[in-house]
């Protein structure tokens, strides 16, 4: 005799799931969600953004009768998730909530898809698989590792929440064994912002940006006991405050990768983890180097061997202390790619060769897979 179907939930072999269900958005969360990307785009200009949003409606009906533009600015208001600039004449300013919520985004976006893919230049587990148990548990959520999973714990808990005459293991019966790393990586996250990544009509920051918005979310959640910096380069090289992600923006440089690396050394120098690494974005050639006397040495033309030498200095210095250079180079230039195998030969590092969509993906498995291969 067939049994009937319950559409809300699937069962197989005592296991029963129930998929996931999102909710109808309401007005105000389908435009935030537009308002979430483009503020990234505009590096944070509240006023560019909206400017943006009434030319989007003008073609697509964002806004209606009933929800208008004034209401979703109203609503941004009321949550939190703009102010009044401090400069008046400037309009609106986004609030620490919405550089955080930003960052979450573009977590869920970026290692949401590589989740999900399971796939990609190498091989990395699902985030949180820790091999050392603390001897606690915890409820099982989507992405734990199922090899964590306590049987007997999960059984017990079935008994009490389902009884023993319909016996039931679902996922809200789940509790895992909660596991810690012991290694702690220190990570510097080098971000070429010269002049090249808004060339030729291509937007190469914002994919840039959207990565170290995640990452950085992804290690603050996930990782709290490891550290990452993050530096930008141009003609110089400055640090800048996680919090200031959203608002980079390039400019009239050249790319001083010497001065970067100078940086991120002295950064990580002075980390007492054991455990260090460097990964560097970049889309152009080393063109500019300060010289002692403060003057700047610029040199556009091909690969200038006085810069790339420096260069090859700093990768074999890096080496010396044991700290990996992870260069992810999103340009497919032949010239470019040999100065970077050169490059990642002297520091014994790795790159990677890739165009934006692959970027996220590249940089979160190689974090997880470093991770993994430093625990002690």
């Amino acid at each position: 005799m067939a049994k009937e179907k319950d559409k809300s939930k699937k069962k197989f072999s005592g296991f029963q799931f129930t998929p996931f269900e999102k909710e109808d958005e309401s007005p105000f969360d389908k435009l935030f969600d537009i308002f979430q990307e483009l503020i990234v785009y505009t590096s944070g200009d509240v006023d560019e953004t909206l400017d943006w949003m009434e030319q989007l409606d003008a073609e697509y009906n964002l806004f209606t009768d009933e929800y208008s533009m004034d209401d979703f600015i109203e609503d941004l208001k009321k949550k939190g998730y703009i102010k009044d600039d401090s400069e008046p004449e400037k309009g609106f300013a986004i609030t620490a909530k919405t550089e955080q919520t930003i960052r979450q985004k573009a977590l869920d976006q970026i290692f949401g898809a590589l989740r999900k893919s399971g796939k990609g230049n190498h091989k990395t587990k699902h985030i949180g698989s820790g091999l050392d148990k603390t001897g606690d548990f915890k409820n099982y959520s989507f992405g734990d590792d199922i090899n964590q999973i306590a049987l007997t714990e999960s059984i017990k808990n079935a008994y009490v929440n389902n009884g023993v005459g319909d016996f039931n293991l679902t996922e809200n019966d789940l509790v895992v064994h909660d596991t810690h790393h012991n290694s702690q990586m220190s990570t510097v996250l080098m971000i070429d912002i010269s002049h090249s990544m808004i060339l030729y009509g291509e937007d190469r920051i914002t994919p840039a940006k959207k990565v170290a918005m995640a990452l950085t979310e992804l290690i603050k959640t996930r990782y709290p006991k490891d550290h990452i910096d993050i530096i930008v380069y141009g003609n110089d090289a400055w640090p800048i405050k996680i919090k200031d992600l959203p608002y980079l923006q390039v400019g009239p440089y050249h790319t001083n990768t010497v001065a970067g690396l100078n940086l991120a050394l002295d950064i990580l120098k002075r980390k007492k983890h054991a455990n260090r690494q460097i990964f560097m974005i970049t889309d152009g050639k080393p063109s500019c180097l300060r010289l002692p006397n403060g003057e700047y040495y610029k040199n556009s033309s091909g690969l200038d061997p006085f810069i790339t030498n420096k260069c090859m200095d700093k990768a074999k210095e890096s080496r010396k202390l044991g700290i990996p250079i992870t260069t992810f180079m999103i340009a497919q230039d032949p010239y470019l790619k040999q100065f970077v195998e050169e490059f990642t030969e002297a520091n014994q590092g790795k790159a990677f060769y890739t165009g934006l969509k692959g970027l996220g993906q590249m940089i979160f498995e190689d974090y997880e897979k470093n991770k993994k291969k430093n625990i002690r």
